[in-house]
Order: structure tokens, then sequence, then C-alpha cells
């Protein structure tokens, strides 16, 4: 169970583990109670199931530790995406097999974090994935390396701790952790 959001709208630090069903369920879909007219449950549902297909297609791969957070697990009605990291082996990923094997699963191939490959959305500043186009997720592979995100004194964050920490403030936050089973 996830507990309700704090007074910034954050999910209190910490990692949830839950299912997707679980997710689907949790108040990061639903919302969180009568008091948010506006909250976009049906938008919600859709990433959590855009989310399926790319958590299955890792976990086809070996891939068992994916984390997932942004403005979808905060208090924010329609958030534009679901944002997410996996753990890796350095090798599967640096060889190009680790991208190969998702792309031979996804019927876009659009696993890929070639710059090159970004391209624009109209009314974005940033140039978004493949993935995200098709998806409106981005999963990024982590093997210990730095995730170009700051933290508030300037240190260069790991994935790990850059997406257990708000970007709005610096302020820990929580993360939800993909189960497989229940």
């Amino acid at each position: 169970m996830l507990p309700g959001f704090d007074e910034r709208g954050l999910l209190p630090p910490g990692d949830y583990e839950l299912t997707l069903d679980a997710l689907r369920e949790s108040l990061l879909v639903v919302g969180p109670g009568a008091g948010s007219p506006l909250w976009d449950a049906s938008w919600r549902r859709r990433l959590v199931d855009n989310l399926a297909v790319m958590v299955e297609q890792l976990w086809t791969v070996g891939i068992s530790d994916i984390y997932i957070d942004g403005s979808f697990a905060e208090d924010k009605d329609h958030p534009n995406d679901i944002d997410g990291y996996f753990v890796c082996d350095l090798q599967h990923l640096a060889s190009g097999r680790l991208q190969r094997e998702l792309n031979l699963l996804d019927p876009e191939k659009c696993w890929t974090w070639d710059p090159s490959s970004r391209l624009p959305y109209l009314g974005y500043a940033k140039r978004q994935l493949p993935m995200w186009h098709r998806y409106r997720v981005e999963m990024y592979p982590h093997y210990g390396q730095l995730a170009g995100i700051r933290d508030k004194f300037g240190n260069e964050l790991e994935f790990p701790s850059a997406f257990r920490t708000s970007r709005r403030d610096g302020a820990p936050r929580g993360i939800i952790k993909i189960r497989r089973t229940s």
C-alpha cells in the first residue's frame, strides 16, 4: 500500500514495491480522493498500460529491478509521462545486446538512448526519445553511472539518488519499484 501524498504533493521518502495490478489500483491512478475533481485517472491508467508493455519486455530480457517516478508519482492531475530506470549489467548494455533484445520484442523498435534519435514534440522544448513518443514512458538503464542530475549542492547524482529527490526543491521523495508478482 502507498501512503498519501505529503504536503508538497510527493510520496513520502521510501521505496514502495507494487505489482502492475496494484499500481493500477493505487492512488497514483485512481487519485487521492474526492478532493481532486480534475484527476485524470483514465490518462494515468493508459500510462500504466503503456508502462506494462515496456516492463514485460524488460522482464523478458532478464531485467528485474525497475523503478518509476516523475510527475506520475506526484499529486499532479495530468502528468506528462512516466519516468523510470532499471538496473542492468554494463556489458549487456555497452555491447548493444540489451537494446537489440528489447527491440526484437517491441513492435515499434523504440528502445534507444541515442541523443540523435530524439524527436521534437509540439509544445515541448525538449526533444523526446522514440519510447516517449510511442509510450509516453522514458526508461533509462542504470549500471552505476551518474544521471546528469545535480543535488542542491551541485553534486551529480546516480539514478537511484536522483530519482528519490524532488527536482523542484531537492527534497527527498518516494519511488515505486515494480514487483513481478504479489
